[in-house]
């Protein structure tokens, strides 16, 4: 999953605590491991797996591209678009 905007910079909607776990910036929800983070073409931080599966909420914005939320409170954390991740075919968590 990759966190960028269709339409420009979003918020910064991620925090890393230094336990390596980034959660939610509005309700403190764990969402990711640091462990689980890649380097990614974009400047946005992107993750191959949440913390737990219920850390995430996704709806398809577009085909292809799904708008992401915190599990918790519903703060938009940005994008996961299908086929992109650091191994070929990689679509979701």
């Amino acid at each position: 999953m990759s966190f960028c905007s269709f339409f420009g910079g979003e918020p910064s909607s991620l925090i890393l605590y230094p336990s390596g776990i980034y959660v939610c910036s509005k309700c403190d929800h764990q969402l990711f491991s640091s462990r689980s983070k890649y380097e990614h073409s974009s400047p946005w931080p992107a993750f191959t797996e949440t913390i737990q599966e219920d850390s995430v909420s996704k709806h398809e914005e577009r085909p292809g591209a799904y708008k992401v939320r915190c599990g918790k409170c519903g703060n938009g954390l940005g994008h996961e678009f299908v086929n992109d991740g650091p191994t070929k075919g990689l679509s979701r968590f």
